[in-house]
């Protein structure tokens, strides 16, 4: 959601702010704004719109100074506007805040601030922060703000400024991502590492309720309670490059491509000689999972489809049953967990607002609770009883690529880890491990083939596009899967809904006849993932019923398959052959190159499409 930074150092502090926002466009928003302090003065300058409109207002405008928090908003209350943006300061202009969260309790505190005198000129609850740590401020800013956060409710990253406290930042987090960067005589705080990383690879994450006091040559952390912690800090093993398009148009389809190494290096980490899944940072002894009767798997969005496919794997092999639940969903229908339950929590960001809440019903209940996470250290993570990090390196583009194939690879090999734990390994193939470990291979040819081949994949996009305007934007698309390619029919549309915004729905085919038949005539393109496996023929006949009924096909299918090539299928998209299970990772890239030209043709801004965040931390 909204993106925070601050420094304080001797830079510029403009300059790297601004960049620092542009680190963090991923994260989705709506207005852009800094707030620098100099001789004893605060001023800011904030946009709606891209980042370049605030870019060159600055420009226009220059605000010099060493200290400066900025700020990219996610609008919840008030619309996006000028007024709305962030950086928030009081009536006096005595203090300046960024705020990632929402206040719930703002009403009450807004009427109680203007009984007193103070005067608002925005429509957040944002702004109510900058004039309560100005009424409760009697000559320190630390003290002020962890004030003003006793009489919080909701969710909050802050970072705050004080015009008489020159070179210093507070920053304070509560169920929202704040860290800590570690530099040369200056210091940092930010919602996410790229903002940061182009700076410094040393970073400090903060836990929930903690603080932190930030001056150019030194920081301290306090805890809810005001004490003094003593914080270890961690290098980031990824750089800046990994953070850039390094040649690619967009970050979505550089992501895409990066996903065979992904895969390539967590499989040569975690595979030991084909026979044995190593996870070094998994704390959860194997006496656990041994008792464990039944499993839930948690997470939003993509991450769900994710675990969807989990489930399949699991119950298949393992033999436990396996129920997946959406996080927004699972702690308000009392679940049935125990200490008996393995519930796995799944999220790229790991500050994802509803996981959260669902990890903390879990373990209230007395679920052993599994993160599976992308980002080192983050609150999912932490508050875990173990973790298994997925390693796929920063996604900047806000829909899920390498993030989401990362998740798949790391559900099979927890699968395999524990059929062997719990004594099931005859269930899976004896080659299990080894064919996995082909997949990277496969991928890599896949994406070279599509290279060679781009043109065609353009030109399905180019058609639809053609199509759609004839036909003055009515038409759609439905995504059909069976089995364990089910879950990436809801992915497939998933993509395209979120960066096409075409109308895209993903069903199981065999539900096709309960109601999503009514909807195929000659307007829906029907995407038909019809690789071999046990539900081939199936597959087969659903096809057969669209083209009867006038549905354009696009069929996803295994290598050498000349049943659909050129006859039952208008257009026909080839993944390398390989065992049914294995499938769903090589399904899902070309779903996603779909979704990506689909989105080119209609000339929309890929990665950061309307709406959108990347890592939603409000519920």
């Amino acid at each position: 959601m909204c993106g925070i930074i601050g420094y304080t150092g001797a830079k510029d502090v403009s300059e790297v702010l601004l960049k620092g926002l542009a680190r963090l466009e991923y994260r989705g928003y709506d207005s852009a704004g800094l707030a620098v302090l100099k001789d004893e003065a605060i001023r800011i300058v904030k946009k709606q719109g891209k980042l370049e409109v605030l870019a060159e207002e600055v420009k226009q405008r220059p605000i010099e100074g060493n200290t400066g928090i900025g700020h990219t908003r996610w609008a919840t209350h008030g619309e996006p506007s000028d007024l709305n943006a962030h950086p928030h300061n009081d009536h006096t202009e005595d203090v300046a805040i960024a705020h990632n969260g929402i206040i719930e309790n703002y009403k009450q505190l807004k009427e109680q601030l203007g009984e007193n005198g103070h005067i608002f000129k925005s429509e957040t609850d944002s702004e109510v922060i900058a004039h309560l740590i100005a009424s409760e401020y009697q000559g320190d800013l630390r003290l002020a703000v962890a004030e003003a956060a006793k009489r919080l409710k909701g969710s909050f990253a802050i970072a705050a400024i004080h015009k008489k406290e020159p070179d210093r930042i507070i920053g304070i987090r509560k169920d929202s991502p704040l860290i800590l960067g570690l530099g040369e005589e200056e210091n940092f705080i930010a919602s996410d590492i790229p903002a940061v990383l182009e700076h410094t690879k040393e970073v400090v994450y903060l836990e929930n309720n903690e603080m932190v006091d930030i001056k150019k040559g030194k920081y301290t952390v306090y805890d809810e309670f005001g004490s003094q912690v003593e914080k270890i800090s961690t290098k980031i093993e990824w750089d800046i490059k990994q953070a850039e398009k390094t040649g690619f148009k967009h970050f979505m389809l550089k992501e895409i491509f990066e996903q065979p190494e992904v895969l390539k290096q967590m499989f040569q980490k975690r595979i030991k000689n084909d026979t044995e899944v190593v996870f070094d940072e998994l704390i959860i002894s194997e006496d656990v999972f041994k008792k464990i009767e039944n499993v839930i798997i948690v997470a939003c969005g993509t991450a769900y489809h994710a675990g969807l496919t989990g489930r399949y794997m699991i119950e298949k092999y393992a033999r436990i049953p396996v129920s997946v639940d959406t996080s927004s969903e699972f702690r308000y229908r009392d679940p049935l967990v125990d200490k008996n339950t393995l519930v796995i929590v799944i999220s790229q960001s790991g500050e994802t607002a509803d996981t959260l809440a669902a990890l903390r019903e879990a373990k209230t209940k007395g679920a052993k609770v599994l993160a599976i996470c992308n980002v080192l250290g983050a609150s999912i993570a932490r508050e875990s009883d173990g973790v298994i990090y997925t390693h796929a390196g920063p996604e900047i583009a806000v829909a899920s690529t390498k993030a989401y194939t990362a998740q798949l690879g790391i559900m099979y090999l927890f699968t395999h880890y524990l059929t062997k734990v719990r004594g099931k390994a005859d269930n899976c193939p004896p080659d299990f491990l080894k064919e996995l470990s082909q997949v990277p291979k496969l991928a890599k040819r896949m994406l070279k083939q599509y290279r060679r081949n781009e043109n065609k994949m353009k030109g399905y996009a180019a058609n639809f596009h053609k199509y759609y305007l004839a036909r003055n934007n009515k038409s759609c698309f439905l995504y059909l899967g069976r089995n364990i390619n089910y879950p990436n029919a809801l992915e497939g549309a998933l993509k395209l809904k979120e960066i096409s915004y075409i109308s895209a729905e993903g069903y199981p085919a065999g539900e096709m006849k309960h109601g999503p038949i009514a909807l195929i005539d000659e307007n829906p393109w029907v995407v038909c993932l019809a690789v071999k496996g046990d539900t081939y023929e199936k597959m087969l006949s659903n096809i057969q019923e669209i083209r009867a009924r006038g549905g354009i096909i696009v069929a996803i299918v295994s290598e050498r398959d000349s049943t659909l090539k050129g006859k039952e299928a208008n257009y026909v998209i080839e993944i390398p052959e390989t065992e049914e299970i294995f499938s769903p990772i090589l399904v899902a890239i070309p779903l996603q190159l779909l979704a990506y030209h689909v989105a080119a043709e209609f000339g929309y801004d890929i990665d950061k499409p309307r709406n959108l965040a990347k890592s939603v931390t409000v519920e």
